[in-house]
């Protein structure tokens, strides 16, 4: 007997019902927000990247935030009106190198704010943008919102200073840092301050520009490693390599926390969901609802939308048309490592460690009071660095991400002589005077509460770690050292006055 007739067809009907996922309208409850139908805790959809954007630019004002707070207390000493190496003298010399060329190409060569301020004071000058680049960005790191006016504004900030920071700011990283925050400027809607501004989705052109940016790093710093020392290839660079855990000591800056920016860009809300908080009116909430609504119709174009879409494009011609002469050098087998193409640094190449130093040697600056240098029975005293070895027995600092540019650059100079790095004198002078601005980049200054010293020399030393359970562990000595020879011979003020003459330096004066 064939069976029919709604008693056996409602079963049917329910399991087809089933299998669909269809139901009677009037049988459904309302979802509630941040949980699906069956009521758990709903799931982010892949593919979107609201909140990517967010982590994007907390890291990246995090990252701004270290260098800005860098800046504000170092850049005096270094680059200020009685700086080591003085910007006001810096950009007159450049000014005069240009000095048959109109304002506007002199300002394209070295794009910098410190063209349009009064030199005579430029501590104020130097301080007042550090200062803004702190205010701005502690409001990005905070809130995890931002404009395109506001990182614009970072990144003509910092790019000021590095453009008039000389030697203290000709490494990798600080390139990075502008080609980073170049393409944070269009992660962001031009006006408002949203950190879901629901009418400008994260452009795809901007996340692949920050996934270009990462892969040639990574891949710059691949090829010049297996192009350059010959320790990579016979795989024992990283017997040195981590004699010091870089991205704890500081010693690389901020370059380690920066790489791991555009990184992140490789990685979608569904992905970084886990970052935020759940709950009805969090961010991951709000963050499903639009993607619901996204799924559900597609938006009418703005006239808003339209433009900022053309700018993303446009972007993404610049940055293919920048990348020709990066691409180049990558394949060249001449590669040169972190160097920007343009003023801007846009578009750089980079590379790291593509030669690795089988030794550490340092250089110990030294004063004596005695009248006499050579005096057999004269005594010199050491000056001690904030994060640099000297006293053997001084454990090695952990800073990282901050950075002491005086110490780095003191590590290079010992790579090579006095006169390869005039701003050591520079650096003698002023401790033969006991200034005050050159004195507080240092940690220890043997002649506080003294007269100055009469004499300063420079002394070469060869450090390595001391032995787990040796002699020099064993008597509290984080290093040993050995002397190597004198890197420059004992000076006085007097002798300095006429160099610092010639270079247009300010004359220290002893207290």
């Amino acid at each position: 007997m064939r069976p029919d007739g709604p008693t056996m067809a409602a079963p049917e009907e329910s399991l087809r019902r089933r299998k669909t996922g269809y139901s009677h309208p009037e049988s459904e409850s309302p979802p509630v927000p941040g949980r699906d139908p069956a009521g758990s805790p709903a799931h982010l959809h892949a593919g979107t990247f609201w909140l990517t954007r967010i982590v994007l630019l907390k890291a990246l004002a995090f990252v701004y935030f270290v260098a800005f707070l860098v800046a504000f207390h170092q850049n005096k000493q270094l680059i200020g009106d009685r700086g080591l190496l003085p910007c006001r003298v810096f950009l007159k010399n450049f000014q005069q190198y240009f000095q048959d060329k109109t304002s506007w190409e002199v300002f394209s060569y070295m794009p910098t704010i410190l063209w349009l301020t009064d030199w005579s004071d430029t501590n104020s000058t130097l301080d007042s943008l550090a200062l803004l680049g702190l205010g701005i960005s502690s409001f990005v790191l905070i809130t995890g919102c931002a404009n395109m006016l506001l990182m614009a504004a970072l990144w003509g900030l910092y790019m000021s200073l590095v453009n008039v920071g000389h030697v203290w700011y000709s490494f990798g990283w600080e390139s990075q840092l502008l080609e980073t925050g170049f393409l944070g400027i269009f992660l962001c809607p031009l006006w408002t301050l949203s950190r879901l501004p629901q009418h400008t989705p994260t452009s795809r052109i901007v996340l692949w520009g920050f996934r270009w940016l990462i892969f040639r790093i990574m891949l710059g710093a691949g090829l010049i490693k297996i192009r350059g020392d010959r320790c990579w290839r016979d795989l024992t660079c990283m017997d040195f390599h981590y004699e010091a855990i870089l991205i704890v000591s500081g010693n690389l800056s901020f370059l380690n926390w920066l790489t791991m920016v555009p990184s992140l860009a490789c990685f979608d809300d569904a992905t970084l969901g886990f970052l935020f908080p759940s709950g009805p009116g969090s961010l991951k909430d709000r963050v499903l609802q639009m993607q619901r609504e996204i799924r559900g119709a597609r938006p009418k174009p703005r006239f808003g939308s339209v433009v900022r879409r053309a700018a993303n494009v446009s972007l993404g011609i610049l940055l293919a048309w920048l990348s020709v002469p990066v691409v180049l050098n990558l394949l060249s087998s001449r590669q040169v490592m972190n160097t920007h193409f343009n003023s801007l640094h846009i578009v750089n190449t980079y590379g790291a460690f593509g030669s690795i130093t089988k030794e550490r040697t340092e250089v110990i600056l030294q004063g004596t009071a005695s009248p006499n240098a050579s005096a057999p029975d004269a005594v010199w005293e050491d000056y001690e660095f904030k994060c640099k070895p000297g006293d053997p027995s001084r454990r090695p600092c952990l800073i990282s991400p901050y950075h002491y540019r005086l110490d780095w650059l003191m590590w290079f100079a010992a790579f090579q002589t006095y006169e390869h790095n005039d701003w050591i004198l520079h650096l003698a002078g002023k401790l033969l005077a006991s200034d005050a601005e050159a004195l507080s980049l240092l940690a220890h200054n043997p002649f506080a509460s003294r007269p100055p010293p009469r004499w300063v020399r420079g002394e070469h030393y060869r450090y390595k770690f001391s032995r787990p359970g040796g002699r020099h562990a064993a008597e509290g000595k984080w290093w040993v050292r050995k002397r190597i020879g004198a890197y420059f011979p004992p000076l006085s003020l007097e002798e300095l006055r006429p160099y610092f003459r010639d270079r247009g330096w300010p004359l220290p004066q002893p207290l």
